[in-house]
């Protein structure tokens, strides 16, 4: 697998929290639940903070196929380390089902990690990065017209205003292959994840959005005409350990 089809098929979890209980969950998932996973072929993408919500922790997990998603996720759940810390985990939840199932919209979509590097196990630092999460929602699957569309029109005028494009998806609408860790159904979203160097950064490129003719105009037409309802933004900081930071 080369590094532009990292995760073919990805998941989009996530999790709201007791209040007050985030960082008990990133303390015990960065310690825990990253390492374990990987040991049994799920790739740790990244873990986040929603800037937006204190209550909510964000994280991506990838899977070269969903048979294989089917293996690793029995592997993991079923193996010692789960069953010794979930109910810890589990206390810190209140609802862990938001999850949203996807696959590349084509093979060179996907996320790009050779530079990423995971700081080492009991690393507590801040990182550098900020990503955004922008989801787009359909009445039915995002086809190829739309694809083209953000190809060569939304992502330039995206990158021109300072975003990197890290990878970008489409709902995965085969079978959920492990039914004990239920997946939202009837969606058809197409989301695209961008990296900046900070939040400062964010802020400057949205500065720029904001008086760019091509994206208030058009590009807001054209996805006015198609999206079921208005896009949903997640403005996600990496934890110490999550691998994705989107720094550039």
């Amino acid at each position: 697998m080369n590094s532009q089809t990292y995760s073919p098929i990805v998941e989009l979890r996530q999790y709201t929290l007791h209040p007050g209980k985030r960082d008990i969950l990133i303390e015990l998932f960065d310690r825990e639940f990253v390492e374990t996973q990987e040991a049994v072929g799920i790739q740790v993408i990244g873990q986040f903070r929603n800037l937006d919500d204190p209550d909510q922790f964000v994280w991506l997990r990838g899977f070269n196929d969903m048979s294989a998603r089917k293996e690793s996720l029995n592997a993991f759940y079923s193996g010692p380390v789960w069953k010794q810390h979930r109910n810890v985990a589990n206390s810190t939840m209140i609802d862990s089902d938001n999850v949203l199932l996807l696959r590349l919209a084509h093979s060179t979509s996907g996320f790009s990690l050779e530079n990423e590097h995971r700081l080492p196990l009991g690393s507590t630092e801040l990182r550098n990065g900020f990503i955004t999460a922008t989801i787009y929602y359909f009445g039915r699957p995002a086809d190829s017209d739309f694809i083209n569309y953000f190809e060569n029109v939304i992502k330039p005028v995206l990158t021109d205003a300072g975003a990197y494009i890290l990878a970008y998806f489409v709902t995965e609408d085969s079978p959920n292959t492990f039914p004990a860790l239920p997946v939202r159904e009837g969606e058809s979203v197409f989301i695209w994840f961008a990296g900046f160097q900070n939040q400062a950064a964010h802020e400057r490129q949205a500065a720029v959005l904001a008086k760019s003719k091509l994206w208030n105009k058009e590009i807001s037409k054209f996805l006015t005409q198609r999206l079921k309802r208005k896009p949903e933004i997640l403005r996600l900081i990496p934890t110490s350990r999550s691998r994705l930071t989107g720094a550039i």
